[in-house]
């Protein structure tokens, strides 16, 4: 399976999400100007310019790809709030996205992520981060 990723603006029930990708989902696997983005514009722009050319990424007017349905499966998910960009860990309390070996070891202060099960449009293939094997 892949390591999902999903991308907001904003933090809570009324972030805006801009798409996720199924592989490579981990902080080293997102490029640093998505990471590193100072302005909401810049991480507008860096994601959709790391997203171009992915078959991974799934737009969000394609629907949300996965079967639950909140960022609290996704093994990361990636927030552009307050004027620089958060990561949480399958739900975990918000930690600076430039520092994940500061990832906080509780979960005191979980994050908490818009309900996207009425844009609910899971996928198998690439998009989806399933890998299946055929036996003989």
């Amino acid at each position: 399976m892949g390591t999902r990723a999903d991308f907001y603006i904003g933090r809570g029930e009324s972030a805006e999400w801009l798409g996720s990708i199924a592989w490579d989902g981990y902080p080293e696997g997102i490029d640093a100007p998505v990471t590193e983005a100072s302005t909401e514009d810049g991480f507008r722009n860096a994601v959709l310019n790391f997203a171009a050319g992915r078959d991974d990424y799934t737009a969000p007017e394609q629907g949300w790809p996965w079967p639950w349905d909140t960022s609290h499966t996704t093994d990361y998910a990636y927030a552009f709030d307050e004027g620089k960009v958060w990561a949480s860990c399958f739900g975990g309390e918000w930690f600076d996205a430039t520092r994940p070996d500061d990832h906080p070891e509780s979960n005191d202060n979980p994050a908490v992520f818009p309900d996207m099960s009425a844009r609910k449009a899971t996928t198998v293939g690439r998009r989806s981060g399933v890998i299946v094997l055929g036996v003989k």
